[in-house]
């Protein structure tokens, strides 16, 4: 058995079963990858995929039990090269983030110019996406933290500590009717096309449930995940945006009518979340605090080695998570 086989293997599940794509992730040839995975069959005397001729259909009962440990041993082998780099002469590694657009452009460049003068040989990765895309490279053991609001929760193996709360800008163009009004309600905004993020709307989202306690229903015309479109469809008089006010920027100030909806809806967090099981080296304890300074780096280790998530989830919360603002303004 070689790691190379464990690698094409997860690899094929991960591109569901295409075995195509999964060459060309891994920069080799599909014969190789189908051949590598045939010898692992014989080597293990199973079969792990179901075939209809030479294509693969599914997983088999023995192909799951072994897909099991093979994502726990391809984690530990990332774990032994990231407790290694912590000792190299040079301290190189990498550090890999799954995130929104929103997050990417408007909260992480400051960290990430703290972070690098901090670590100036650690490379730095983003990889953009939706939540839940994000949260499944992160449940892979693909990135290394996934940055975001919503999702992560769907996700069991993924371990999460709160860095700030936020709420939400209602924005309008200067001339628009909303813009003259003393208190917007949310009746004022469903009488309006709605421009928000993808997942804004979605079903246990806090926007869904203001409107659904009040008996409404959000007419929402588009969805996006960048704020940056949200704010173009806006100005073209698609509809009214609703945005985090981290994309609020001075030049979104001038450009556009701003109402805080934190009177509408409730405060969201954002989380930064991991796979529980993989090794966090120092520097990355070290981007934690910045993410979450009301965590100290001695309470972030031991947030992470604590196994129990009620114990974890008790560590957590007795430490207050801030607003936006307080923070990254």
């Amino acid at each position: 058995m070689k790691l190379q086989q464990l690698r094409f293997l997860n690899a094929v599940v991960r591109n569901n079963l295409n075995v195509s794509s999964a060459a060309n992730e891994l920069y080799t040839s599909q014969p190789g990858v189908s051949h590598q995975i045939k010898l692992l069959e014989e080597e293990l005397d199973i079969e792990i995929f179901e075939r209809a001729g030479k294509k693969l259909t599914g997983i088999t009962s023995a192909g799951y039990a072994v897909l099991e440990h093979v994502d726990e041993l391809l984690a530990n082998v990332k774990n032994i090269k990231q407790a290694a780099e912590e000792y190299s002469k040079f301290h190189r590694g990498s550090l890999s983030i799954a995130t929104t657009h929103t997050q990417a452009k408007y909260v992480l460049p400051k960290i990430f110019h703290q972070f690098a003068k901090m670590y100036p040989n650690i490379e730095l990765q983003i990889h953009l996406g939706n939540p839940r895309e994000m949260c499944k490279l992160a449940a892979s053991n693909q990135v290394d933290f996934v940055i975001a609001t919503e999702g992560l929760d769907n996700f069991g193996e993924i371990q999460t500590i709160p860095c700030y709360k936020w709420n939400r800008y209602i924005i309008v163009p200067k001339q628009h009717s909303l813009a003259a009004k003393k208190s917007v309600t949310l009746a004022d905004l469903a009488a309006f096309p709605i421009l928000t993020y993808t997942m804004g709307i979605c079903n246990q989202s806090i926007m869904q449930k203001a409107f659904k306690e009040e008996h409404l229903a959000p007419n929402v015309v588009l969805t996006a995940t960048d704020s940056d479109v949200i704010k173009t469809y806006v100005e073209l008089g698609i509809g009214v945006g609703i945005i985090g006010e981290m994309a609020c920027t001075k030049l979104t100030r001038e450009q556009f009518s701003l109402i805080y909806a934190q009177h509408l809806f409730k405060d969201s967090v954002n989380m930064i979340g991991f796979r529980q099981s993989r090794h966090i080296p120092e520097h990355q304890v070290a981007f934690i605090n910045l993410l979450a300074p009301q965590l100290s780096k001695d309470i972030i280790k031991e947030v992470i080695s604590t196994k129990d998530r009620a114990s974890r989830d008790s560590k957590i919360n007795s430490y207050p998570v801030k607003s936006f603002s307080n923070y990254y303004s």
